[in-house]
């Protein structure tokens, strides 16, 4: 892939009030107050708030893509910059005891060679200065990529797919959960809800982008 420059990452908008308090999916028109989105209204996610920190188009859609795909492994560095500005845009006032990824299936872990999602969370540790818990959650289920379903097959699709990792002590432990992209929010939602049944305190899910 040809190589793209942090100037062109860092000019991807940003994802900006206003959105949804707890998910933070963004919302047309002049909102003038906080709101919560029709979803979250319906049924409250397990994570205590989700925020992403660009839209998923331009260079950052593009620099995903090759992350995930094309092995440009290097890219990992720079879009945990941008997680790193939305962490502190948004969760500045929190102080969390671990930094979590959404696992991979070991299968498809394995037939990738890497997840892309733990390059990010350890690249975001270490600029908090949070202790990295790799493989704090596990998945325990295949599932078929998210990837044209809709919200509701896209939640049973995930569905118990996911469950704290062995010898993983989650007792009060404030959680940052990181991924790569969100969507309908489907993945860190069951995700976050296999860590609070574990017994964490709160969840809080950052994602490099908003889909």
């Amino acid at each position: 892939m040809k190589y793209i420059c942090w100037d062109c990452l860092a000019d991807t908008p940003n994802v900006e009030a206003p959105f949804c308090v707890c998910c933070g999916d963004p919302v047309a028109g002049d909102v003038q107050h906080d709101f919560t989105c029709f979803s979250c209204s319906r049924k409250t996610p397990h994570f205590d708030f989700a925020r992403s920190a660009v839209r998923y188009e331009g260079a950052v859609g593009e620099a995903l893509r090759a992350l995930k795909y094309d092995n440009a492994l290097w890219v990992a560095d720079d879009l945990a910059e941008l997680l790193f500005a939305c962490v502190r845009a948004e969760y500045a006032d929190i102080e969390f005891d671990w930094v979590m990824s959404v696992p991979l299936h070991p299968a498809r872990r394995r037939a990738r060679g890497f997840n892309q999602s733990d390059l990010l969370g350890a690249a975001l540790a270490r600029r908090l200065g949070v202790l990295y818990k790799e493989r704090g959650a596990r998945r325990i289920r295949s599932t078929v990529t998210q990837t044209g379903l809709t919200a509701p097959q896209r939640t049973a699709n995930v569905s118990g797919a996911f469950q704290v990792g062995l010898f993983t002590r989650l007792s009060d432990k404030r959680i940052l959960l990181v991924d790569d992209v969100m969507t309908t929010g489907a993945t860190v939602n069951a995700c976050a809800g296999a860590l609070k049944k574990g017994g964490a305190a709160s969840v809080h899910v950052i994602t490099v982008a908003r889909g």
